[in-house]
């Protein structure tokens, strides 16, 4: 039945369970035809390289308005914790909320982040009242000291930024969900629908996607494919999958076939 399994954040519930960006589009009409064929209610904004500030410019608000969805500014850009926690507050005072994700960078080839910085950011962040959704790697230590912390949600990477390379170490995802107490998302690396799927079937709560579906050859149409993975993903899930077995077994009974 509708609601029973809602996707919570912050304090509000959401159907879908995937959260899209905003970056790498032809335009801001693309942007919109794409979010709406994701079927997504969150929409991630990268508050240093997107305008949402400045009247005088054409706004992603326009196009996105925040009535309808829910904008998640971004960090990204930043390579200290004092540029993450700056630029935070600079998003909250444009009037989109307290929500926010924190993506401190630590390096500039792979674009893995700052553990540490993201952690401190966080830190400041949590006190001022923000609800912090961080960009950080798998690692299972790195992600408790988060909750520890106060952040809303955990968002470990599957592959780096834009790399499109699917997970590729579930196993250390499998420890972050069964240890979290908090939503665990997926956040960067995914490449097509199956990637996508797979993150739902391991068990996460949502993933955070934007160069698979911005950087396809029809964004709309993988935004659609997005969406439906999703869908599928939690789906299989929640339905339990079989056993994993060496040998063949048989899909059919055969007690008493010769009987």
């Amino acid at each position: 039945m509708d609601g029973e399994d809602d996707f919570e954040l912050g304090g509000r519930r959401y159907r879908s369970r995937l959260i899209v960006g905003t970056g790498k589009y032809a335009d801001f009409a693309e942007t919109r035809r794409a979010i709406d064929a994701s079927g997504a209610e969150i929409v991630t904004v990268a508050v240093r390289r997107v305008n949402i500030t400045d009247p005088g410019r054409e706004n992603l608000l326009d196009h996105v308005p925040p009535e309808i969805f829910t904008i998640l500014p971004n960090t990204a850009g930043c390579s200290t914790a004092e540029e993450a926690i700056r630029t935070a507050r600079l998003a909250r005072e444009a009037g989109v909320g307290n929500l926010v994700k924190i993506e401190v960078i630590g390096d500039e080839k792979t674009l893995f982040p700052d553990v540490p910085a993201t952690i401190e950011a966080s830190r400041v962040l949590v006190k001022e009242g923000f609800l912090v959704l961080p960009y950080v790697t798998d690692d299972p230590v790195a992600c408790r000291r988060l909750e520890d912390v106060g952040c809303a949600a955990v968002m470990p990477l599957a592959a780096p930024i834009g790399s499109g390379l699917g997970i590729r170490n579930p196993y250390n995802l499998k420890i972050i969900i069964e240890q979290s107490r908090v939503p665990v998302i997926v956040d960067a690396g995914v490449g097509c629908a199956s990637d996508a799927a797979r993150a739902l079937e391991l068990g996460c709560d949502a993933v955070l996607m934007n160069t698979a579906i911005a950087g396809a050859r029809d964004p709309v149409l993988m935004a659609e494919a997005m969406r439906l993975g999703v869908e599928a993903g939690r789906k299989s899930f929640l339905a339990g999958r079989i056993p994993r077995k060496l040998h063949a077994s048989a899909s059919s009974p055969i007690e008493g076939m010769l009987d």
